[in-house]
């Protein structure tokens, strides 16, 4: 069965062993023990449930799909207009993953969007840059520039050195206001390996308009830039996350770069359940 994702490599400290769906696979307790504390308390208890959900969403992909293993599913026949049973948890997932900062450079659209759709990517994940170019692109033309949607980024490096360090590379990029330039550069075609090498990712840096390029390498290099890429894996292992490209989209789980459908019937189930709480 192809699901559309990449499986993540889980932290060193608590490798889990168990079997798992092609989607998504839950933590063992071992690694919540292995978690810093500085992540916030309703995080972590929210990490288990969402964990689950994500395991029962790609259970119901699997067995929706047909024997192409095309990844795609058909909206839900109930559509819109009645509240799921799960609401109140996917708003409780919205309010602990959304950060809503101001100026945040891993971030499109209004601080104030009534939908916010979480993306955990890496730099090698070829399906992050098929969301990248075929998806990305349209969700910013529906429902970005209309207000509706906000689109914030979390680097979610699986695949060892090379990712990491493109992680950090485009967290440099955002302190120069050239995030999502530098983004869309390194998915415009699949990059591996000695393709992110440093030097490789200062040439798409100039190409996306970064104009210092020492400061690029200082940030790329420095110690801020690392935390700030552990703290959104820390995040992303906490709820679960297991491969790349995985979404909340108003704290619906999505797994995979799933077809423009699986994301327009999230964000319009979103979008209700905001205004149902209004």
């Amino acid at each position: 069965m192809s699901t559309k994702s990449s499986k993540a490599a889980p932290p060193s400290k608590a490798a889990p062993s168990s079997k798992t769906s092609k989607a998504s696979r839950t933590a063992k307790p071992s690694q919540a023990k292995a978690r810093t504390a500085s992540l916030p308390r309703r995080l972590a208890a929210l990490g288990a449930v969402l964990a689950l959900v994500v395991a029962v969403v790609a259970v119901g992909m699997a067995i929706g799909k047909s024997g192409s293993g095309s990844g795609t599913r058909k909206p839900s026949a109930s559509g819109t207009s009645s509240a799921d049973p799960m609401e109140g948890m996917y708003a409780q997932a919205e309010r602990a993953t959304s950060r809503r900062q101001d100026g945040d450079p891993l971030a499109l659209g209004r601080k104030d969007a009534p939908v916010v759709l979480v993306e955990y990517a890496d730099y090698q994940c070829s399906y992050c840059g098929k969301f990248t170019r075929d998806s990305q692109p349209e969700l910013v033309r529906k429902y970005v520039d209309e207000g509706v949607l906000r689109i914030e980024f979390r680097n979610f490096p699986i695949f060892g050195k090379d990712s990491e360090r493109a992680a950090r590379a485009s967290w440099a990029a955002g302190q120069q206001g050239k995030f999502w330039q530098f983004h869309d550069e390194v998915y415009a075609k699949l990059r591996k390996g000695d393709a992110l090498a440093e030097d490789k990712l200062v040439d798409m840096a100039g190409k996306a308009g970064v104009t210092d390029i020492d400061r690029f390498r200082s940030d790329l290099n420095g110690s801020a830039s690392e935390e700030a890429v552990k703290k959104d894996q820390k995040e992303g292992y906490n709820l679960g996350v297991a491969s790349t490209p995985s979404f909340l989209v108003g704290g619906r789980p999505i797994a995979g770069a799933q077809p423009m459908a699986a994301f327009d019937e999230a964000i319009a189930q979103a979008r209700a359940a905001h205004e149902r709480r209004k």
